[in-house]
This record gives structure tokens, sequence and C-alpha cells, in this order.
């Protein structure tokens, strides 16, 4: 029943141009979604009736999609299917049931609004836009000006080189490059030869990596549409979580462990209680998932590569080991198919660094801390107030200095939770805590006055810390105006993994555990990628959310969600540029002011308070180092780089810097010719 969402999601149609659509294309009962034009950052579900037009507003709140007191959902896909599946679900006020019978599926609107898509072009034109905006993989699609019917893929082979490939049009109304293969679309085949590669008559080989965006594109109104939308939109229509499993999540065991029912972890990467009783059904169940950065992260963004026989192979994290008091480096590898998709064990780095987790429910409070025992997970991320909108988001799962230990019954023995200090900040509030376990033991024999179990504490070193850092600037509506507190967030978490010799992954919630929290994590991701290859690297924002989501279903929901991790990552970057600026403008005139100095740990490492721009000028008198120390934008006096980051090089290296991270325009004229790569410095390696 699951279809390809590119087939009825469209982007820049009105409600009368959708009408217009359905009954030239469809029949009764087709169906299209599109962006809500009266509602920015929600959509219209319109459906053709025999004679008449239904528009159903889908509301998109951040936490997830729905229609209005309906069933919720993590993305759009699974709100269609889950209609399509019980057509009785869907009805108008007046108890007339709507069906979903055929996605509206028009092949040459979808291609003529691609961005891939440039009409009528010359060959000079196409190679002018290429060699201005692109580097080399970069492309387009024209018409053909000397076969009318045909198109024209023009691709970027070398530093000054075009290559331009007929694309024929056959009389089946197929199209192919002439090497066998037929396509039913000119979408179906840029998607086939953006995988594998295109061998040209020399036989070399031409690789589809980007898209040149079409200079002055036109959306509906007159307006043109945004890079942010655009690259927001194809997240909507990648089919690749369709088939994954999510079973466990779906036993009647386990529903009242979910906050919203149709928001459940994939069982690939689910987190497992390992010490759940396995004749209790759903007594190993948490709705949390790990998330694992993607191998291309560290692999320079390359393609990511198949792993070799003989390699060691990424799995989940088995807390279990370590509660059983097992050293790190003998852990068992669990390759099951229940553990880990082969999807995750090829592209995904082997241990997870976060995991992803709905807000806690009152029935799921010991389940949130058996987890954090399980994991060692020392830091836990909360997103979101305790209640919002008169809305409850989230349980409170902690104790207080006032109510004293949080004692819990588990399955191992007891769980005590010892609140220690709570320290309210700006923008957040610290909690530190810490947890134990007394485990269960049998009565010792020959002592007839004990009880048949008592609970005797573990080793000393058998507990630990536990922060639990709450945000409390994210607005009810949208994402923060400005993400200097947000960065002040990632800021303190680096902090205290520094001090940290080992920690399990960070756990990460809001309520539903995918829109703020799946922003969160792809930020951390970007920043801790920055940090490790410099501000020279190149960083896929839209390739980084879409391995997420692969690994827990619609992380990062809006696209003010998707807009704000550009302008975290921005300022982060800014900061980085300014502060450099500042080391070297001071260093001839042996000025050191006492908010400009070297942390013991970094030799040339300079941090400063204060949040910062992107300095206007085009060239700094100074270099950035190829591997950058993580200069955070935060208020604190205190401040310490992120500890995964290299020192600066000497202050002597000579370069410029000139650029931060460009990000999709309206225009699209300050582009580097991408819609997904973005290079943080135009200075040479």
């Amino acid at each position: 029943m699951a279809i390809d969402s590119r087939r009825w999601f469209y982007n820049e149609l009105s409600g009368l141009a959708a009408e217009k659509l359905l009954i030239e294309k469809g029949e009764p009962g087709s169906f299209l979604i599109r962006q809500s034009h009266n509602s920015p950052g929600n959509f219209t579900l319109s459906v053709r009736r025999k004679d008449s037009f239904a528009h159903i507003r889908i509301q998109n709140t951040g936490d997830f999609l729905s229609f209005f007191g309906g069933e919720k959902f993590a993305t759009l896909p699974e709100l269609v299917n889950y209609y399509r599946e019980h057509p009785d679900q869907l009805k108008e006020r007046n108890g007339t049931i709507i069906e979903l019978r055929y996605p509206l599926m028009v092949d040459d609107y979808i291609t003529e609004n691609a961005r891939w898509f440039h009409g009528r072009q010359t060959a000079s034109e196409a190679q002018n836009l290429l060699l201005q905006k692109g580097k080399n993989g970069s492309f387009l699609v024209r018409e053909s000006i000397r076969q009318p019917g045909s198109y024209v893929l023009s691709v970027v082979t070398g530093r000054n080189t075009v290559s331009h490939i007929l694309v024929n049009r056959l009389p089946n109304s197929k199209f192919d490059l002439g090497d066998g293969r037929e396509f039913s679309t000119l979408s179906q085949l840029i998607e086939y030869y953006s995988a594998f590669p295109i061998m040209v008559k020399d036989g070399d080989l031409i690789c589809l990596k980007q898209r040149v965006a079409q200079l002055e594109k036109e959306g509906v109104r007159g307006k043109r549409v945004t890079g942010f939308w655009e690259e927001f939109e194809e997240l909507h229509d990648e089919p690749t979580t369709a088939g994954i499993s999510r079973i466990e999540g779906s036993r009647p065991c386990n529903a009242a462990k979910n906050r919203y029912k149709n928001i459940l972890p994939f069982d690939a990467t689910r987190v497992i209680l390992r010490d759940g009783d396995p004749s209790v059904p759903g007594s190993d169940y948490i709705n949390a998932n790990y998330i694992s950065n993607p191998v291309f992260l560290r692999e320079g963004l390359q393609s990511p590569r198949e792993v070799e026989e003989g390699e060691s192979q990424p799995t989940s994290m088995s807390g279990k080991e370590r509660e059983e008091g097992e050293a790190e480096d003998n852990e068992k590898v669990d390759s099951s198919p229940k553990s880990i998709n082969r999807r995750s064990r090829i592209f995904f780095s082997p241990r997870p660094q976060y995991i992803a987790t709905q807000g806690v429910l009152p029935g799921t409070v010991v389940d949130m801390w058996r987890m954090v025992w399980q994991e060692r997970a020392s830091i836990v991320v909360m997103l979101t107030k305790e209640n919002e909108r008169g809305r409850n988001k989230c349980e409170k799962y902690w104790p207080t200095e006032l109510e004293g230990p949080l004692i819990l019954a588990v399955p191992l023995g007891t769980l005590k939770v010892i609140p220690i200090s709570e320290r309210n900040l700006t923008s957040q509030i610290v909690r530190e805590m810490k947890v134990s376990l007394h485990r269960r033991s049998n009565r010792l024999e020959g002592d007839e006055g004990a009880e048949e179990t008592s609970s005797i504490p573990l080793e000393d070193d058998d507990s630990f810390t536990v922060y639990l850092l709450q945000f409390l600037a994210w607005p009810d509506h949208g994402t923060p105006s400005e993400p200097s507190e947000f960065l002040d967030l990632l800021f303190n978490i680096s902090s205290i993994q520094e001090r940290m010799e080992t920690t399990g992954p960070m756990i990460v919630h809001c309520s539903s555990g995918i829109g703020r929290t799946g922003t969160l994590i792809v930020v951390d991701m970007l920043i801790g990628c920055v940090c490790e290859g410099g501000l020279h690297t190149d960083i896929d924002i839209a390739r980084t959310v879409q391995a997420v989501r692969e690994q827990r279903s619609g992380m990062v929901q809006t696209e003010a969600q998707y807009r704000f991790i550009y302008k975290a990552v921005q300022e982060f970057v800014s900061s980085l540029l300014l502060r450099v600026k500042e080391r070297n403008a001071l260093k001839p005139l042996g000025i050191d002011y006492t908010n400009l100095k070297q942390t013991p740990k970094s030799e040339g490492c300079l941090c400063c308070t204060g949040t910062a721009s992107l300095p206007n000028t085009s060239s700094l008198s100074s270099s950035l180092p190829n591997s950058s120390q993580s200069f955070w934008s935060s208020r604190s006096t205190n401040c310490r780089p992120k500890p995964t980051a290299p020192p600066l090089p000497p202050l002597n290296s000579p370069g410029d810097v000139s650029q931060s991270v460009t990000v999709p325009s309206t225009t699209y004229g300050s582009s580097s010719g991408s819609r997904r790569w973005y290079k943080l410095s135009s200075a040479s390696r």
C-alpha cells in the first residue's frame, strides 16, 4: 500500500491549480498533498470527489503531523498510508467518508518544477552557468535546441570542462542515454545516474554530485522558491524509511508506553532494555532509538562505502555487558537483525553517540531511568517544558532537593536517584544527580533471620553522576529567534563532557522525540564535524538530516527547524572567524585581554565572551587552521574548547578566510552552485 511520496507531493501549487490538475489528470478518488499557502509550514490534502473537491489542512506542530483532532504521525507518507489503509477514519463534517484511492502522479509537472530542470537553454548558456556556480559533478537538464522533444544533461567534468549528453525521447515516451537503460521519467533517470556513474564514449566516468539551482526561478504568485523549503521538501519525498519495521512499538502491550500512537521507534535501531524479563511481554520496550553519526561525516563527505569483509561491524551499544561489570573493550557485538539492520552497518558509525526518545509519560518514568542506567548516559537533554500551551509535554521524572531521593523498583533491584544540585540559568536549568543501583540478593545460607531477598549496594564505582539540562528558550510556536542561547546549551554540554572520563550516549528528548530532538542532534553532529575538520570542511546538511531520519522517523519536523540548523551552524562558524580576527589584530600590539586568553589544555586556543556576527571584511588578516578549535558562542567567561577539537597551529600561518556557511537564498545568487554542499571557508587547503 505504501507509495513513493515524490509522486503525490506538490510544492508550488495553489488550491485552484490543484483542482485544475485533479480535473485534467485525475479521477474521483485522486489526491495530492501541497504546501499550504494560507498557513505557512502546514500542508493541504486536496482530494477530487465525484462532483466536488475536498481541501483538508494538515497541521505541522513541530512535534507531529495530523489533521486537526486526528491521529498523529511523524511523516507525511506515514499519514497518507494510514488513511489509505483505514478509509473509514477520514470523514467530512457530515460524516461522508473521504477515500484516498489514487495518488496523482504527473511526471511532466514534477520534471518542469524540478530545480535541476532549466527549460530551453543553449549549450553555451548552460556551460557558463555551470562553470560559474558549480564544481566537478554539478549538473543541470535542459531542452535540446537541435532535437526538439529530447533533452540534454550538462555536467561539469573538469576544471573548465562541461560535457553535454543527449537524453533521447524514445517512441514509447521513455528516456535513455543510449546505454540500453530506459526510464519512464527524467526524474527516474536523474535518480539512477546520481547513484551510478555514466560511462561516456571515451571511457570516462561522469558522476552527478550536485544540482545547480536555476537562477531567478519563479514560484506561484511571482515569489521565488526558497532554498530552505526546496531542500526540506525533499525530506518528505524520500521513501527510504517506508519499509522499515516498527513492530515492537505497535504491540498492544506497548501501546500505553507511546506518547503518540503512530510515532514509533524503528525496530532496527530501537533501544532494548536488557534487564527486562523475557517472560513479560513488553518488558524490554521504550520508545527510543540509537542515533549514530553517518559515516560520511568522518570520511570528508565522500560517498559511504561497503564494509569490507573482516572489518568490525557497527552495532547498538550493549548496556547489559557493562551492567554485569564487563569492560567496554570486551563487549560482545550484537549483529542480529533485531539489533541493527544492514543499512545501518554500512552507513553509520559503530557506536551510537545519541539516543532520541519521547517525553516521559507517568507510566514510563521507571523505564527512562532503566535506560539511563543501562547506557551509562551521564547527559540527558530536555528540550521542552513540562507543559506548553496547556498540554502536558513531559512528565516530571527527576527528584528535587526538597523531595529527596527518587527510589524506583527495577528488574535488577532498586534504582536510587539522589538530587545533588540545581542551577537556574537564563535559558536553561542544569540539574545534577547521582544514580546508584542496589541489587537484589538471595538470603544468605545459615542466616535464618534474614528476609528472602535483601538489597545490597553495588561497589562505589558502580554509581555515576547524571546531568539533566533542560532548555527553556524554545518557544511554543516555531524556533528560537536567534541561536545564541541554543549554542550556550551545547557549550554547557561540551563543558560537562570534557570533565568526564567516559560517558554513554547523550539522551535527547522533547515531547515526540523527533522535532526539536532531531534539530539538536543534527546541529551537534555538524558542529562536531567542523571541530574535527576545520573551517575548510564541506558539510551536507540535507544529507545529514536524511541520515538521522533513517534511524528515527520524522527527525526535524518543520522547515523552520531546518532553517534553524543553518542559522546555528552559521553563527558558530561566524564566532570562529571573529575570534581569530581579534586574536591576530591584537597580537602585533602585544595586547592580551582577560577575556581573550589561552586555555591550559590547548596551545594557541582563544575564547572570548559574547556572541558575534560574521565580519563584513572580505578577507581577514589571518588564517583559520585546517583543524580549528571549538570557539563557542557562549556568554560564560569560563569558556572551554570542545574536547575533540585539535589545537590551533601557530599564529603566523599564511592564508585568507573570507567565507562562512553559505545558506540557501531566495535568489541563489550567493550559492556555491549546489543545493546541498556548503563550504565553510574559501581558503585553500
